[in-house]
């Protein structure tokens, strides 16, 4: 398969998808990004790199970063993470507070903002230094050791940050959340202001194509099952309450952030990363989407 051949030609077709949408500007260091920004990458399990567009610039990976803190949630903390956390789509807002009251605190799945307050809350026992684990985590999957959270935007999420402030101290009064609520905020931030570019965002999630298995490095970070599962999640519950579209659309698990950028996996073959910031009602960039079910369709590969 010519994967840049492919990525050329949904370069020269996407133009009309990019900026179309709006930033998400509730965030404002996110506000300022230009919208008129596209980059693609595929990088596959034997190392081969293929890109176009913007493919160096870095953009923070926002919700992205949840599928990195519950994978190393999940290495560490086995099915117990279940206890906390629940595996089906949420059918609200990603963060809407209306479930956790029906549901006893216990947020729908990981990806959603309560679930990813919980994995945080999580990830505050289990590591001695979050933050530095997070980072140094990061920097492995994806081979730059430059890797580096955005201080900026972490602070604008934390001066807008009230929505999130709300779901963590609710779901602190069901003992969900056990860590004092000013720290699982300030990593969970931190967290999302995490920057890489398409390239490195397609390497970072190779290891889920590789059943567990960092390619460069050989070593294990998920279990087979854990990778299949992390995998499903991803697919079911991954792009927000446009996840099933998703699935139809373009077949493949995936994990998506309001900063733009989408990457997906194909399981023993690659993993693919869109960005561009502009985003549709849902909260997904509009391009990138529009972009990566091009490439399901042009290579005829996904997970079906």
């Amino acid at each position: 398969m010519d994967y840049q051949q492919v990525l050329n030609e949904i370069y020269s077709e996407i133009t009309p998808f990019v900026g179309k949408g709006k930033v998400a500007d509730y965030i404002p260091a996110l506000a300022r990004v230009d919208a008129n920004q596209f980059a693609m990458a595929v990088v596959t399990i034997d190392g081969k790199v293929f890109s176009v567009g913007d493919s160096a610039t870095p953009f923070s990976i926002q919700s992205i970063s949840k599928a990195l803190t519950f994978t190393m949630a999940f290495a560490k903390h086995g099915d117990r993470v279940w206890e906390r956390v629940g595996k089906e789509p949420s059918g609200n807002a990603f963060n809407s507070l209306i479930q956790l009251e029906y549901e006893q605190g216990i947020p729908r799945n990981p990806f959603i903002n309560a679930g990813a307050l919980v994995i945080s809350d999580l990830i505050l026992s289990l590591y001695d230094n979050p933050l530095e684990s997070l980072r140094g985590f990061a920097r492995e999957l994806s081979a730059n050791s430059t890797i580096d959270y955005n201080a900026e935007v972490a602070l604008s999420e934390m001066e807008h940050g009230n929505r999130n402030a709300a779901l963590a101290y609710f779901m602190r009064s069901f003992g969900n959340v056990t860590h004092n609520v000013d720290q699982v905020l300030n990593f969970y931030f931190h967290q999302c202001s995490l920057e890489m570019t398409a390239i490195d965002l397609a390497r970072s999630f190779l290891f889920l194509a590789n059943h567990g298995v960092i390619p460069n490095t050989g070593r294990r970070v998920l279990t087979q099952s854990q990778a299949k599962r992390t995998s499903a999640l991803m697919l079911t519950t991954g792009l927000y309450n446009e996840s099933g579209e998703f699935a139809f659309r373009v077949g493949i698990p995936a994990k998506s952030g309001v900063g733009g950028g989408i990457v997906g996996v194909i399981p023993q073959l690659l993993a693919v990363a869109a960005w561009s910031p502009a985003l549709n009602k849902y909260g997904n960039s509009t391009a990138a989407f529009e972009a990566l079910e091009r490439f399901t369709t042009k290579t005829g590969v996904s997970v079906f």
